[in-house]
């Protein structure tokens, strides 16, 4: 399947402004962007090419300066999907998946990506499809932890049992006290059909998508078939940058990984 990666960026964060040129620091000291560490997750996945998507010049130039290709797109977009969204009517080439690897996933390992074309090059037919890491214990400690102090951190994803998902949301679901309980941490990438994509830009933003912050629940209210792909950590530990307190955990990881 012919497949492009677009990384979304924005600088106005409501919770983190400036996100995307939050300096992360790798194991050799060495300091480099979060959106230049996030483009350098999705440039590690073999075969599709890569792009920013962004409408500020600053997140352009940063991004020209270590060798990406940006795509400008407009002020309004509200989201990182509206943002592909813009940014595929900017290419020529016919595509049959769009994948956006959002600027704030640095950790993202290049299988991740990998599992979501390959849910679709064997035969899936959801209209688009976004990875699921079971939690570890230290990730779920994070969740409620993060949520004990008031912060927003990762989201969690439910499925059914034939893992299309049911619900997203930046709460623990399902309550889970319980050690045995299941709880999958939703990761920020997200494979989708164009035409699911060009979609999405006629739908109003919905309810649920309004309360939760979380843009795949505009898919869900109108009915659309989101596949959740469970993936392996393979030992690896997955965190998103969501606020400005997530910088040096991520940093930890890179340097644990020897990522400079």
């Amino acid at each position: 399947m012919k497949s492009v990666i677009i990384v979304p960026a924005r600088y106005a964060s409501s919770r983190f402004p400036g996100k995307p040129l939050a300096e992360l620091t790798g194991a050799d000291g060495s300091k480099k962007s979060l959106i230049q560490r996030s483009w350098e997750a999705a440039k590690a996945v073999d075969g599709p090419s890569v792009f920013v998507a962004t409408d500020d010049t600053r997140i352009k130039a940063a991004c020209l300066d270590f060798g990406a290709d940006v795509i400008m797109t407009s002020e309004t977009c509200r989201n990182g999907t509206e943002r592909c969204a813009d940014a595929l009517q900017h290419l020529e080439n016919d595509f049959d998946l769009v994948i956006n690897l959002q600027g704030d996933a640095p950790l993202s390992p290049a299988w991740f990506v990998s599992d979501l074309i390959g849910y679709f090059e064997n035969g899936g037919v959801a209209d688009m499809a976004t990875p699921v890491l079971r939690c570890s214990d230290e990730t779920l400690a994070n969740f409620k932890e993060d949520r004990k102090a008031g912060l927003v951190g990762g989201t969690t994803a439910v499925f059914n049992s034939e893992h299309r998902a049911l619900y997203f949301s930046k709460e623990v679901l399902p309550y889970a006290d319980a050690p045995q309980t299941p709880v999958f941490h939703h990761v920020g990438i997200y494979a989708y059909r164009p035409n699911a994509l060009c979609d999405y830009l006629s739908w109003d933003e919905s309810h649920l998508e309004k309360i939760e912050g979380l843009e795949q629940l505009r898919f869900l209210e109108n009915n659309a078939h989101i596949h959740c792909q469970e993936v392996e950590a393979r030992g690896r530990e997955f965190w998103e940058v969501n606020n400005p307190e997530d910088v040096p955990r991520v940093s930890k990881v890179l340097q644990e990984l020897g990522v400079s």
